[in-house]
């Protein structure tokens, strides 16, 4: 794929995030990308990931939710203005509400793909709807309310 992953456009002084951060190489290093109106990621969960033998630990689930939908955030922002991924001024946003619906148990193995849809982009708020799915079945569903960094953060 020759387009930059959402999360690679993030200033280096924002970039050590332990969910999608590439300057955390103890982190889930999570990469999301259009694919046409819709963003997508993908992500191997590893042993350490298990909640019981053979699942994935739900707070995993949530972990690439909310960082799926703070990076597919930012680049609505950026799509909504016009403008290409990093450049300045930074849209860069954080969680404001996090919701996750459990639908069935996450298998340990496959790797799981995100889906998301941009439900509203405002100024400083954005608000992405989320699948999470392994083997083609939805395991869980998950909101992300964004709203750009606050300055006490930058």
């Amino acid at each position: 794929m020759t387009e930059i992953a959402f999360q690679d456009a993030y200033p280096e002084d924002l970039s050590h995030c332990y969910g999608c951060g590439r300057h955390n190489p103890q982190g889930h290093q999570l990469k999301s990308f259009w694919d046409g109106e819709e963003t997508v990621a993908e992500f191997q969960p590893e042993p350490q990931h298990t909640a019981v033998p053979g699942f994935v630990y739900g707070g995993l689930i949530a972990s690439l939710i909310d960082c799926h939908g703070t990076g597919s955030a930012s680049a609505a922002a950026y799509r909504a203005e016009g403008r290409a991924l990093g450049s300045e001024p930074p849209l860069r946003f954080v969680t404001a509400s996090l919701h996750v619906d459990f639908l069935r148990p996450t298998p340990l193995g496959p790797v799981l793909k995100l889906r998301g849809t941009i439900e509203e982009v405002k100024e400083r708020k954005v608000v992405v709807a989320m699948t999470v799915s392994a083997n083609d079945q939805v395991c869980a569903t998950g909101r992300v309310v964004a709203v750009r960094l606050p300055a006490a953060m930058a």
